[in-house]
């Protein structure tokens, strides 16, 4: 089947049930054979991405009023969980775009939210982030003054992903008196902002993930995405700390693939009793987080357990899947180094202390 052809039979989102089953096939024709290319080569990355583009899959988060998809959020999040299953690199950097837009449809400015929300859907621009760099406590590694007509930006974002990839990025810095304002930075070096080479990570390279230093850059007031209370980051991270499970989720089945193609192969009883055990987990998983998902007064210690659930479960199927592919996991193009070295990025992925320390007593706990 050509690109084409499948583009053209993708299903729209709204009128058909079958929608994610048609992502699905997309996906296992024409990223799964090049999911190590995709994680290693920015230019294999950027092709993947254009096919989401194509399939129209970066504006499911745009409401339809303003031209998008408006996909629902339980489809949206099957959607990262299917994505990630065949493409840790492609999923995280997509996501970094569905993140921006999701800044931009709650946005107060309604003249910024019209002209970048119409681009993204009209002119395929896309957007990332730069904003993490708030959760850290202690003195703020980048500031914004007010000055007349805007903000004098200054210092450093330890972490920007989709240098060229994205067009412009959402900057988080912090005002005077600890409020933080995100406003839309172009991801292009000039006098006043300096990018750093990509830097060498233990996986997903490709994303061009790089370090930014501001020196006196001017945010004008018209590009102001939002201005938020002192830690309303860490608030925010609280409401949504159940979310990102879908990514590790998805990390977790592209380990269970593995073991089930060894199964087959290998005919082993016992490696398949593995995976039918670890399936189980999974489905059971994913069962609570999307029962949990429906519940509108949920409780944060309940989605923190889930979403530590999730990421051990990433773990225990990424070391199955090494530990069923024997020697030949030890390649360095082997689909299980790629997929362990996912499930350790999407378990470090929007890190909070409440999750670093959950996912350490988990820890224990199963040493106990």
């Amino acid at each position: 089947m050509s690109i084409t052809k499948e583009i053209n039979s993708c299903p729209q989102v709204n009128s058909s049930d079958n929608f994610l089953d048609s992502i699905e096939s997309y996906l296992q024709e024409f990223i799964a054979p090049v999911a190590f290319d995709i994680d290693q080569s920015p230019t294999a990355l950027k092709k993947a991405l254009q096919g989401l583009i194509k399939l129209s899959l970066l504006s499911v988060r745009i409401p339809q009023s303003w031209g998008g998809l408006g996909l629902e959020p339980e489809r949206f999040y099957l959607l990262q969980q299917l994505l990630s299953q065949y493409s840790g690199a492609l999923a995280f950097l997509q996501l970094q775009h569905q993140g921006s837009i999701n800044a931009l449809v709650n946005s107060k400015n309604e003249p910024l939210k019209k002209q970048y929300l119409s681009k993204i859907v009209e002119n395929n621009l896309l957007c990332g982030l730069g904003f993490s760099q708030l959760r850290r406590e202690g003195k703020p590694m980048i500031t914004a003054t007010p000055i007349q007509g805007g903000y004098n930006i200054i210092g450093k974002v330890p972490w920007i992903t989709g240098f060229n990839f994205f067009d412009v990025f959402i900057l988080g810095a912090n005002l005077p008196d600890g409020r933080e304002i995100r406003g839309i930075i172009p991801f292009t070096p000039s006098s006043q902002v300096r990018f750093s080479a990509p830097m060498k990570l233990g996986a997903m390279q490709s994303t061009n993930t790089v370090e930014a230093i501001f020196e006196n850059y001017f945010l004008s007031s018209e590009s102001v995405v939002s201005i938020a209370p002192a830690g309303a980051i860490h608030d925010n991270d609280k409401k949504v700390v159940l979310y990102p499970s879908f990514l590790v989720l998805g990390c977790a089945k592209a380990g269970l693939d593995i073991v089930k193609k060894a199964a087959e192969i290998k005919q082993i009883s016992f490696i398949e009793k593995s995976y039918d055990i670890l399936s189980k987990e999974l489905h059971d998983c994913q069962d609570k987080i999307r029962q949990k998902m429906q519940v509108d007064n949920r409780f944060f210690e309940d989605d923190l357990k889930l979403r530590v659930w999730a990421i051990n479960l990433a773990q225990k199927c990424s070391k199955a899947a090494l530990i069923v592919s024997s020697g030949a996991a030890n390649y360095y193009n082997h689909p299980a180094q790629r997929v362990y070295k996912e499930a350790l990025v999407f378990s470090v992925f929007t890190q909070t202390t409440d999750i670093m320390k959950a996912s350490l007593e988990q820890l224990i706990i199963d040493s106990v």
